[in-house]
């Protein structure tokens, strides 16, 4: 009982603390903070399994990694860092960005589609790093015991989002009645495009990206029913405009940078990638085929197109568009990678490897590729070098769920039933069904009494929380 008050008694901190961010009434900037940057990474653990219930993340491993380089790159001018920040992609049109609680950030797919340049984005990221970076969610804190669990989970995330979709997120009068209150203080907007401001010029990036993108988005192209959501929580206005021009106003660039001339070479395939996977199929070949007709010998509309057929199970068409785009790309690991793919699905295995090792050989590092060689291996009944990948990377962090289940195809297939037991126990363990784990690990358990250390690691494993 003393746990689930405990619980409950932070809840409401965050929820009162938000409400209090963005209202219109300051705090001194000497005010105290009176949620410990514990509670606060605590609570935002808590807040990201509220939004992975009501949104879609995207799911590609180039796309991610990229993200979350890029916001990695970016927060390298934060003095303190009082979290380990994670950047999330939302699958949704809607045009929005957040910074949550405990480091936090999440960018809506339709936000990026809408950007033209990687400094725009940059500069967006830079401003809600800017809010996780003044804590302004710790700064506004009061208790309130009246609201109930559930009606705090859904104000968090209206707060937060915005838009259409907060509506549907809160439930309640008392809910609706608290969000309908609540807006960005001036004091925390100017502090966070003054802090974003900062670490976009020191990151080697253009800081006019942030203008450029709020005047897109208060271009009123949207039409008169479509506010974007970014709007509703990030007021622009004339202040705030001109403080953004004056900051502006003595920018000099400074040297070229390596990891900027990098971060832009990728965006474009970055893109590419989001719009064909985030976007409604028929839509995004519409679009791709747009840009062909504009620009017929370009490649990355190929890609996207590859990407697009792919997910419409058409095959043939897939690898005839990939390999199109790798002749403009030679060198691009993301095409390759989906090629190998692709090679894969239509059952030349040896294809797939042949384009994989290519890309290896560009970055042996590459862990969506290595999956990709593994399983080509499998599929071609070469189980030493499957088990050579996969035990590679089972080795490294984070695991993906599927590596030990061909783990234990692939051991099972050498009649080496023991790890391949062992391994589906991991499998099963890791997607939730504890019955057939618990039997994988047994049986493994009874083949391994001859084996010490194998029986310690089981032993290990079925104690473990998932």
């Amino acid at each position: 009982m003393k746990i689930k008050g405990r619980i409950h008694n932070k809840l409401i901190i965050l929820i009162t603390s938000m409400c209090l961010t963005y209202s219109s009434f300051s705090f001194p900037t000497s005010w105290a903070f009176a949620l410990s940057i514990q509670d606060e990474k605590e609570m935002g653990e808590e807040f990201l399994v509220q939004i992975r219930k009501h949104f879609e993340f995207a799911d590609d491993d180039f796309a991610n990694k990229f993200f979350n380089d890029l916001g990695h790159y970016l927060i390298r001018p934060m003095d303190p860092k009082y979290f380990p920040f994670n950047f999330y992609i939302i699958k949704s049109n809607d045009l929005n960005a957040f910074a949550a609680p405990g480091g936090h950030v999440f960018f809506f797919s339709g936000l990026i589609e809408n950007m033209d340049s990687i400094d725009e984005l940059a500069s967006v990221i830079c401003h809600e790093i800017g809010h996780v970076s003044a804590r302004h969610i710790a700064q506004r804190i009061e208790q309130n015991k009246k609201i109930t669990i559930a009606t705090l989970a859904g104000v968090l995330a209206g707060i937060l989002i915005g838009g259409p979709a907060a509506g549907a997120i809160i439930t309640g009068s008392q809910a609706a009645g608290i969000q309908a209150q609540l807006n960005y203080s001036r004091d925390d907007e100017r502090q966070a495009d003054q802090l974003g401001f900062k670490y976009t010029k020191l990151s080697g990036f253009d800081p006019h990206g942030m203008i450029s993108t709020l005047q897109k988005l208060e271009s009123g192209r949207w039409g008169p029913h479509r506010i974007p959501a970014y709007l509703l929580t990030h007021p622009t206005g004339p202040e705030r405009m001109a403080n953004l021009d004056s900051l502006l106003s003595d920018y000099v660039p400074g040297p070229p940078k390596r990891e900027v001339a990098r971060f832009r070479a990728l965006f474009p395939i970055f893109k590419t990638i989001l719009r064909a996977k985030c976007l409604d199929p028929d839509y995004a070949e519409r679009l791709f085929n747009l840009e062909l007709k504009k620009n017929p010998g370009a490649s990355l509309p190929h890609f996207g197109l590859g990407i697009v057929h792919m997910k419409k199970s058409e095959i043939s068409e897939a690898i005839r568009h990939l390999e199109k785009a790798l002749e403009g790309y030679p060198r691009a690991i993301p095409i390759m990678t989906s090629l190998g793919e692709a090679y894969q699905l239509s059952g030349q295995d040896k294809e797939a490897i042949r384009v994989l090792k290519k890309a290896l050989d560009l970055d042996y590092g590459n862990m969506p590729t290595l999956y990709l060689l593994g399983i080509s291996y499998e599929n071609l009944d070469q189980y030493e070098n499957a088990i050579h990948i996969f035990e590679r990377l089972a080795s490294d962090t984070p695991v993906k769920n599927e590596v030990y289940y061909h783990l234990g195809i692939s051991y099972g297939r050498q009649n080496r039933l023991m790890l391949a037991h062992y391994n589906f126990g991991l499998y099963f363990k890791k997607i939730g069904q504890i019955k057939n784990a618990k039997f994988h690990f047994r049986k493994a358990e009874d083949l391994s009494r001859n084996n010490p250390a194998l029986q310690k690691k089981i032993r290990q494993a079925m104690e473990e929380k998932s």
